[in-house]
């Protein structure tokens, strides 16, 4: 019998959900305005779209119960996170940015850090699945 584990449901469907819209919204992000112009097309090619289209794979393995899911969950949590919070961070000190882009980029890895605890825990390897 399968142990369940608590919001992993609920979060293989965010994790989806986010990261199909993120593919628009970076696209938005590389198209807004001539700050870090360069940057930006860098960041979304190199990490952005890559990050959430294995997060997209990852979380339609996770609704699937494949337990590669979980592996891969973790690497896409962990791309976005080395994209989203240095550039951030960035933007929080060079162009005090706290209320536009830089303000949620330092949300999505602060909300990337949380899920990536979560999907940490060992129970996930514990637990049946295929």
């Amino acid at each position: 019998m399968r142990e369940r584990v608590k919001g992993y449901w609920t979060l293989a469907w965010v994790g989806l959900i986010s990261n199909i819209i993120a593919l628009p919204i970076i696209a938005l992000i590389v198209s807004y305005g001539p700050q870090l112009k360069v940057a930006n097309i860098a960041l979304a090619i190199s990490l952005g779209w890559p990050a959430a289209i294995v997060g997209i794979v990852s979380s339609s393995a996770l609704l699937a119960e494949k337990k590669w899911g979980i592996t891969l969950t973790l690497v896409s949590l962990s791309m976005i996170i080395s994209g989203t919070a240095p550039y951030s961070i960035f933007r929080l000190v060079a162009l005090k940015d706290i209320s536009g882009i830089g303000g949620f980029t330092l949300l999505s890895a602060l909300f990337s850090i949380l899920a990536l605890i979560y999907w940490c825990n060992p129970k996930h390897r514990r637990s049946i699945r295929l």
